[in-house]
């Protein structure tokens, strides 16, 4: 089913999608960061996932498959070309993990941040599917919970957005159905690839199974936890840039 997706476009030169992950994440967390900071150099993508952000609601389609569709969809949407480099924030970077076990020779760089392994990580399940809304904001760090509570519109409609994406819709069981992506599958990924991850993040132990399995893996520790796009900008920033540019 095709979905209506919002997406910017910003820059000139070689491709770059940017995906951020499920629930508490959209364009945003890239807008005012590492999307200006590449299009200088790259034409970026920028996206809100389906049922995030100002992307369209639906009540189904959140497995990897589903969203890696989408992907391809808004790449040829706005003619942009293979090799395109993926960088993905959490579920976000598996999306782009799937994007690449699809079309290996048409990606040219991966930039994980802070991925979970297994795709239905048993803890983070857990916690969405009994919290509430309002307590999955906790998760944020400190800053910008505050920042968001203070607008107590946009709160509103965050609180909401998630509360439709947990109770209306099959995310999260589409998030438990998920398999393992075993370690041959990712060794057949040749690309040269960045793993970044929080220095207090549980994701580690995924970064470090990626780095020793993919052939052409580096990683990067940064400051703070499992919300690196807002907690650790500079950081993700300059590594992302220095290693695009590579």
């Amino acid at each position: 089913m095709s979905v209506n997706l919002h997406s910017v476009v910003l820059g000139e030169g070689p491709p770059v999608a940017l995906i951020h992950g499920l629930l508490l994440g959209s364009l945003a967390q890239w807008y005012f960061g590492l999307g200006p900071a590449l299009s200088p150099s790259h034409r970026v993508l920028l996206y809100d996932l389906r049922g995030h952000g100002l992307s369209e609601p639906t009540p189904s389609g959140y497995d990897l498959g589903t969203l890696a569709d989408d992907l391809t969809r808004l790449l040829a949407t706005h003619a942009l070309p293979a090799p395109v480099d993926l960088v993905g924030h959490s579920y976000g970077g598996l999306v782009a993990l799937r994007y690449a076990l699809r079309n290996p020779g048409a990606v040219r760089r991966l930039v994980l941040v802070d991925v979970p392994l297994p795709p239905g990580d048993g803890d983070l399940l857990a916690q969405a599917t009994t919290a509430t809304p309002e307590a999955l904001l906790d998760l944020l760090p400190a800053a910008v919970r505050d920042e968001v509570l203070a607008g107590r519109r946009r709160a509103r409609r965050l609180v909401e957005r998630i509360r439709a994406l947990v109770q209306d819709t099959t995310l999260l069981a589409d998030l438990a159905a998920e398999p393992e992506i075993d370690d041959d599958a990712l060794a057949g990924l040749a690309m040269p690839t960045l793993c970044i991850v929080g220095e207090r993040s549980r994701c580690r132990p995924a970064a470090d199974r990626l780095v020793r399995v993919l052939p052409d893996a580096r990683l990067a520790v940064v400051p703070g936890g499992h919300f690196v796009p807002v907690e650790a900008p500079a950081e993700l920033t300059a590594a992302t840039v220095g290693f695009l540019r590579g």
